[in-house]
């Protein structure tokens, strides 16, 4: 039977495993030698960066978790006229490259975006924030949110509904019941997604490079190395810091969350 793992450990092994071998040893060739992978932490350019890569996703994952909680329990929970449409509209965003989610950001929030046009109709100044964290944290929230909708649908129509009876026949109130049967219940759902918003956060590109007039994160960071500075070694280093960084979050969550594995879309 241990053969049937053969074609998997080909992909992993080619596709994966050299690859990586082979970033780190490039990491480790440029003119900082092995101190490239501590550089991340000692150049104040590499750990803002860094520092802000972890913060929009950190917060986008928090946004995007809040927003698919109630919207996927209700969505799950409630048949309307339209139900579907409206889920369907809400998935849309699976169809968009990070390109154009950037685009779209800039229609709504920058220059001549719809947000700056009604705030200076109001009487206010032109509210202008598409190119800075603020439009790349909308970017990533709007492209997040659709795949934790799904996989927080998919959950609670898991969920055993016999609990939740039991709760309130004990007198426990709604929130109660929220609280302590609902959440816990889909709290394995919720760590996996969490982890895959996170992980597509810290390394997403389209959306930062649309957006790039004032936006130094990490993915921007190693485009601008290895495009302008001609830098591969700091390239290849920051790139695989980014991916261990990434791998770790993923590993993580697979543990905290068990056997529960997030809807990819």
């Amino acid at each position: 039977m241990i053969y049937l793992l053969l074609p998997a450990a080909a992909f992993f092994g080619a596709f994966f495993l050299l690859p990586m071998c082979r970033l780190f040893l490039v990491g480790g060739s440029g003119t900082r030698g092995w101190s490239a992978y501590t550089a991340i932490l000692t150049d104040p350019v590499y750990f803002n960066a860094l520092l802000a890569t972890l913060g929009v996703a950190a917060a986008t994952t928090v946004a995007t978790l809040l927003i698919s909680a109630i919207a996927g329990v209700f969505l799950q929970r409630h048949r309307f006229p339209g139900n579907a449409l409206l889920v369907s509209m809400l998935t849309l965003p699976l169809a968009f490259p990070g390109v154009v989610i950037g685009f779209m950001v800039i229609m709504l929030a920058g220059r001549q975006g719809l947000i700056g046009a009604l705030t200076q109709a109001l009487g206010g100044d032109k509210w202008v924030f598409a190119y800075s964290l603020g439009g790349l944290f909308m970017g990533y929230v709007y492209f997040s949110v659709p795949r934790t909708i799904l996989t927080v649908m998919s959950a609670t129509e898991k969920l055993d509904h016999r609990l939740e009876e039991a709760a309130r026949s004990l007198g426990a109130s709604t929130w109660r019941v929220v609280l302590d049967v609902i959440l816990p219940g889909l709290k394995p759902a919720f760590i996996s997604a969490g982890a895959i918003c996170f992980a597509t956060a810290v390394g997403a590109f389209g959306t930062a490079f649309t957006l790039a007039a004032r936006i130094n994160v990490l993915p921007m960071v190693i485009y601008t190395e290895f495009t302008l500075s001609a830098n591969i070694a700091m390239a290849a280093a920051l790139s695989f810091v980014l991916g261990a960084v990434t791998w770790l979050v993923l590993a993580l969550a697979r543990t905290a969350a068990g056997s529960t594995v997030a809807a990819a879309g």
